[in-house]
Formats: C-alpha cells, structure tokens, sequence
C-alpha cells in the first residue's frame, strides 16, 4: 500500500461510520476548547491584574500600616491589627529621603454627597496635590488640588466625570457649593474619565485635601501612602531610605510594610501564572479521557472490520501496512477534533471578552499549541493498541469470519 492508499483507506474508514466519527471529534473537541477557554481566563486575569498595577507607573513604593510579624495575638489585637497608626506627619517625613520624587497620603471613605436637591453615596478619597501626576491622571476642567500643607483642611474638591453628570448635568460645575456629609465644599476642578483601576472607579470618586477627609471621617490614619522614586534603578535604595525613616520615627520598630510595584506585580504574575497552568491540565485531563474514547473506538472498529482487514491481507497488505493505516484513521480523527476544539475555545475566549469587556481573555499561544498538539498525540498514542491488535490477526482466519 502506497502512502495515498493508506490515506484513502483511512478517509474512507472514518467516513464510513458518520455518528462514531462525529462523537469521538466531539469528545477531542471538547478537551481541546476546555484547555483554550480556561487558559484564555487564567491568562485574562494575569494581564488585568498586571495591566491594573502597571499603569500607576514603574517607580512606586506603597507603604501600609501594620506588619504582620509584629501583630501578636493579644487582647489589642481583638480591636486592631496596627500596633501604630499612618499619620499624616509620617507621610511628609518621607520627602526627607534622597531618592524620593513626591509623596502623596491616602484617606477613603463612603459619604453622602448633594447638590440642587439631587443626593447619593459616593466615595471620598483624601489625598493631595501630587495624587494627580502619581496616579497619571488629567483634569478636564479646573485644577486638581492646591499645593499646601498636609494638615490644613481646605474647603475644596475635585469630581470624578460620571459624579460631575450626575449632579449637574448642563450646568457648569465648577465654583459650585455642594455637600459632602456635613460639610460644604467649593468644586474646583473635574477629572477626565479614567473608568475602573485598583477596584476604585475614578469617575464617580470625590478627590479632597487629606486633612479635609480626616475631620470628614473623625480619623486621624491613614489608608495608605504612595511614593514615587526618582527613577526606576532607584527603587531599591528608595525602599530602604523609607524603612529607615519609619524605623527612627517609630523608636528602632519597623511596624509598617513597604511594598514596590515590582514586588507586587511578581508576586500576582506567578500566582496568576500558576494558576493558569493548573487549570490548562485539569482541561488536559479531558483529552486523555478523549483518548481512551478513541482507543475503545478503534478496538470495537477492529473487531467490525476483521473481514476487510483479512481481505487486505490476502491481497498482498503487510501487518505495517495495516498498523499504519490505523494509525492513519486515529491521527485524522484527533486533527479534526483538534480543529473543531480550537475553534470552540476561540468562539468560548470571545464569549467572555464579550462578558467581562475589562477582562482580557485571549488564549495564550502556548495553550493553543500545547491543546493542539495534547489531542494529536493522546490519538494516535491510544491507536497503537487497536492498530497493533488489527495488524496481528492471521488474514485466513479473519475472512472465515466474511
């Protein structure tokens, strides 16, 4: 049998028996798209996450109160899990580092805001002037944040766009007195829209002084602080300068945690990353079950064709030549289910991204290969049994069962 026989014999065999050929390309299918769509989600939410924390730039260092080597479990524990408190003063001793560009304190909280009768719940976030260029964020009308002290409480605030819709629609917004629990404060400026980041939507956010947000909140902490490197091979020496100076002012305990960027987009991307290849072989799991389908298959067919294959034999056909056109058959079979897999997977990854617009999920090129060739070779592996059984019958007993 020439190479172009064994293909015809292996065409026409698959071809032969419509809803077997049908149910084992499903079967591959099925595997190959698992392992497209669940890798295109992992991966998605590896890049969100990634993209999220990459635009607040390359050279922050964020610094959270509370350390968890030195909490303890005691009595104050029960009611806080920060031995000392983020202040303000904390926050401007930073600038004191050599290799710090700017600072900028953090304060959240949910307040009412009201204007012209209209009224809702919204998100403060106290803050100060350099919040803006840290963040990369840009005003569509008016001016972010006056540059002034950290403690003095100013009667201002900055909109978010959709906030800004919302409470005043045509009219003009900045200038305007609005309410923001029990506090009147003048708008100054409206940010442009920026959509969802860090969980925190900026469009329908309030931006106020730190100060401001404190006497708003009866606080006196802070959430968090954000500091910006000189440049990015400064990171490290700015890490340390800021762990130094919270240790002088905290009396030799570093009872704060100080994170970079890098540090936190490592941790996510192999976390992510992990996860991405866990649930690529539970999807594989799949293929292998695809395979014991094909291999169950191809014993059954053996047994149907042992006649055709007795005849071929007869004719001249080596036990080779038939082992190989099994094998022909299984390869056929899984390339089709492999085809048909791949294009369920990338109709699934677009269902999502059609889903969960913010959510990335395109499949990595190395699932897309790995589910590919997953189902060729889990086919033709589980062939070899049935071929090897069909190339082994004895050609006079196989047409005495004709």
């Amino acid at each position: 049998m020439t190479p172009a026989d064994t293909l015809r014999f292996a065409t026409r065999a698959a071809t032969g028996y419509p809803l077997r050929t049908v149910l084992m390309v499903l079967a591959m299918s099925i595997g190959v798209a698992a392992v497209v769509v669940l890798t295109a989600l992992g991966d998605g939410a590896r890049r969100y996450v990634v993209n999220e924390f990459s635009a607040l730039g390359s050279n922050l260092i964020i610094v959270l109160p509370g350390r968890s080597e030195t909490g303890g479990v005691g009595l104050g524990s029960l009611f806080t899990s920060t031995p000392r408190d983020l202040t303000v003063r904390d926050a401007a001793a930073l600038l004191r580092a050599p290799d710090v560009q700017r600072i900028t304190p953090l304060t959240l909280g949910n307040s009412e805001i009201a204007y012209g009768g209209r009224l809702r719940e919204v998100l403060v976030l106290g803050t100060s002037t350099d919040y803006l260029g840290i963040r990369g964020y840009r005003m569509a009308l008016g001016r972010f944040l006056p540059r002034e002290d950290l403690e003095r409480a100013s009667s201002v605030a900055v909109l978010g766009a959709t906030l800004r819709d919302e409470l005043f629609g045509i009219e003009p917004a900045v200038g305007r007195m609005i309410r923001i629990g029990d506090r009147r404060l003048r708008v100054i400026g409206v940010l442009e829209k920026s959509g969802q980041g860090l969980g925190m939507n900026t469009d329908e956010l309030v931006v106020v002084p730190v100060a401001t947000a404190q006497a708003m909140f009866n606080t006196n902490t802070l959430f968090r602080v954000m500091v910006e490197a000189r440049s990015r091979d400064a990171l490290a020496s700015a890490q340390r300068q800021v762990e130094d100076i919270m240790r002088t002012r905290r009396d030799g305990e570093l009872d704060i945690t100080v994170i970079t960027q890098d540090a936190v987009l490592g941790t996510f991307d192999r976390i992510l990353g992990a996860l991405t290849f866990a649930v690529a072989g539970i999807a594989a799991i799949s293929l292998a079950v695809a395979g014991i389908l094909v291999m169950n298959v191809m014993l059954v067919a053996v047994t149907q064709r042992t006649a055709e294959i007795g005849l071929l034999k007869a004719l001249g056909a080596t036990g080779r030549n038939i082992r190989l056109a099994f094998l022909m058959e299984a390869a056929l079979l899984s390339l089709a289910g492999a085809f048909a897999g791949l294009a369920l997977g990338h109709l699934g990854a677009w269902g999502l991204r059609l889903a969960f617009p913010v959510l990335p999920a395109w499949p990595p090129d190395w699932a897309v290969y790995a589910g590919f060739g997953t189902a060729i070779v889990t086919g033709v592996l589980f062939g070899v049994m049935p071929a090897r059984r069909a190339a082994r019958l004895d050609p006079v007993q196989a047409l005495a069962k004709r």
